[in-house]
């Protein structure tokens, strides 16, 4: 999985909650499309994908339609940070805020951008659901929510996504680069990562 060069610490002061993401992850899918939307799935790297920077990872897909597709990394952890010091680097300091999250490198594409996967009995109006169990949210105030212990049950912070242009996603899963399953609030949250892709496979192998 792709790392940005931009170190941990650089990499967080950098952290952007945009609009267009919102208006990305938000928007709906179009009536009329001829793809079957892998949204709610997990994506699992074949062993013999080729792109050393995707090896072992598990995706979860939170929009997939002819526009293309968008996914966030789940099992490449990059290390902790306070709820505080993320909150510092995104606006105006808060006092009053506990807890650690670890972060993730959740794709090459924007890495400025941070995105929190999440249990779905938590809601705002700019969380997107992705299948009814697992949602996203991309505020500063999901990170306050968290921190007055008035958060998601589960939650995963991510910078970045995985993105592919209209067709592209197609085209790799027809050469066999990924494998899918669909997704499951045990594996989005697994506490050990290490063991999340070789879990991922097994349940695959079951469904089989």
């Amino acid at each position: 999985m792709f790392i940005p060069r931009l170190s941990l610490r650089r990499r967080l002061a950098a952290v952007a909650w945009l609009a267009a993401a919102l208006i990305l992850l938000g928007a709906a899918p179009p009536e009329h499309s001829d793809t079957t939307s892998l949204a709610g799935q997990l994506l699992i790297a074949a062993p013999t994908i080729g792109d050393p920077r995707f090896a072992h990872t598990v995706i979860l897909m939170v929009r997939h339609d002819k526009e293309g597709a968008l996914g966030i990394v789940i099992n490449r952890p990059v290390g902790e940070r306070s709820i505080a010091a993320l909150l510092e680097a995104t606006g105006p300091d808060d006092a009053d805020v506990a807890g650690i999250l670890r972060v993730f490198a959740g794709g090459p594409v924007q890495p400025e951008l941070g995105f929190v996967v999440h249990s779905a009995e938590y809601r705002r109006a700019e969380t997107v659901d992705v299948d009814g169990r697992v949602a996203m949210t991309a505020s500063r105030q999901i990170l306050l929510d968290i921190g007055h212990n008035q958060g998601p049950e589960k939650s995963l912070f991510a910078l970045g996504y995985a993105g592919w242009g209209p067709g592209q996603l197609e085209g790799e899963l027809a050469r066999h680069n990924w494998f899918t399953t669909p997704e499951e609030p045990k594996l989005v949250f697994e506490d050990d990562r290490d063991k999340l892709w070789d879990e991922a496979m097994a349940r695959r192998t079951r469904e089989l």
